[in-house]
């Protein structure tokens, strides 16, 4: 067998084993769904909080179970919002109070966000994001809520926590934006840190924010409204304790230039949210 078969063996083996993570993926969020046995659903039309009965029936199924708890198990509900790019909306994925956790510790230590430079590695200003943000430090990571959200990212994600780059807290102000990026590195001096980003969790903290969606404008081809602007792709509304998890990489590995996304203009009120980007290896 000549180097180029044993090439074209590899990479079979390769992309069947991405397949089957991904459905293994897939059948782990259906188990966390259905192990409650209470039937807890949310109803996308229905944008309120859920009613006390049905916060306390998810409650009642963590008395004995921490990892139940930390999993939010029963209260989490995911639904498939594009398999091209392969983007997971996950409804309920952070509580108030871990929200509001993350927002105390960024708010006093906000300064202008920065894109990161090609070249060095090092956050530059940019007029492609006009946010405010900050990182969590390591001391930051002792605090029991962000271990609980950095190990409920890992179970839902299916990559180690260990892969998990800092978390990131950005605010948006009115008239403010991200335009459309990818998330994946197209250099060599960034992959030094863990390889390239396979995954993002994005994950929304406050409410009552009019534009400022997630637009995914290779998603789709119908339109969607961005910042009050009707613009073809997909557009996730920001929802206080949502959580999208979309992929960088295709199943055999490559990049995903479908992945492309961009955070829609600010029409009115703050929008706070909360990035963790995955790597291909622990970040360090």
């Amino acid at each position: 067998m000549g180097p180029s078969k044993y090439v074209i063996v590899l990479l079979t083996f390769v992309t069947i084993g991405m397949a089957a993570g991904a459905l293994l993926q897939l059948a782990f969020l259906k188990r966390l769904e259905e192990s409650s046995g209470s039937g807890i659903h949310i109803n996308r039309k229905d944008e309120s909080e859920f009613d006390n009965q049905t916060i306390a029936s998810g409650l009642s199924l963590w008395q004995n179970d921490e990892g139940a708890r930390t999993l939010r198990v029963g209260l989490v509900k995911q639904e498939i919002i594009s398999w091209q790019p392969r983007i997971i909306l996950l409804h309920n994925f952070l509580s108030a109070d871990e929200c509001d956790h993350l927002i105390d510790l960024a708010r006093p230590r906000l300064m202008k966000s920065t894109v990161v430079d090609a070249n060095t590695g090092k956050g530059i200003e940019s007029k492609v994001r006009t946010s405010t943000g900050m990182f969590l430090n390591s001391n930051d990571r002792k605090h029991h809520t962000i271990q609980d959200i950095e190990t409920r990212i890992a179970a839902y994600s299916m990559v180690p926590v260990e892969n998990g780059e800092l978390l990131q807290v950005l605010r948006y102000e009115s008239e403010q934006y991200y335009k459309a990026h990818h998330d994946y590195f197209s250099d060599e001096f960034n992959l030094k840190r863990g390889g390239q980003r396979v995954a993002t969790m994005l994950m929304y903290l406050t409410e009552g924010v009019e534009g400022g969606e997630t637009i995914f404008p290779g998603a789709g081809e119908k339109e969607c409204s961005c910042g009050g602007e009707m613009r073809r792709g997909v557009c996730v509304k920001p929802k206080r304790g949502d959580a999208v998890l979309f992929w960088s990489i295709k199943l055999d590995g490559a990049v995903d230039p479908s992945s492309l996304h961009g955070g829609c203009k600010v029409l009115s009120g703050e929008k706070w949210s909360s990035t963790k980007w995955m790597r291909q290896r622990a970040f360090d």
